[in-house]
């Protein structure tokens, strides 16, 4: 697994324990940067999760318009860790490929969550990348 795969798996792991406790990631990312009790974090998973965060709504949103017959709140805590990763790579991460970030939220997927959860995130994530263009230019 690469760097930056590790970095990916780190920081749906930051944001799925925030959702879980209702706290902001961010906060929760600072409070493990240099703790003693955490092994370092990658700047990359640091980037990740202030993204998502700063994102965070606009996000959301775009995930309920395209995860069809399923609510945010509906869907496992896992799947909306790593769908709201993937797409904030897919719209925001200028170096990221959108092949590569939906073929690594759809890994994730397959490691971290249930049989049906890699399918759903492709779908979701390829709808998505269909208008990513137009998305983009209006962020």
């Amino acid at each position: 697994m690469g760097a930056r795969s590790k970095a990916r798996k780190r920081a749906v792991d930051v944001l799925y324990e925030a959702d879980l406790r209702g706290v902001d990631a961010v906060t929760l990312l600072a409070e493990r940067v240099g703790s003693p009790d955490v092994p370092p974090i990658n700047d990359y998973t640091i980037s990740l999760v202030e993204g998502v965060t700063g994102h965070r709504s606009r996000i959301d949103d775009l995930i309920s318009e395209h995860a069809e017959g399923w609510t945010l709140q509906r869907m496992p805590g896992v799947d909306r860790a790593v769908l709201r990763l993937g797409l904030y790579e897919l719209l925001w991460a200028a170096d990221v490929p959108d092949a590569v970030a939906i073929d690594e939220a759809v890994e994730l997927a397959k490691q971290l969550s249930t049989d049906d959860s890699p399918r759903f995130v492709n779908g979701v994530l390829g709808r998505i990348a269909v208008i990513a263009d137009q998305l983009r230019a209006v962020l």
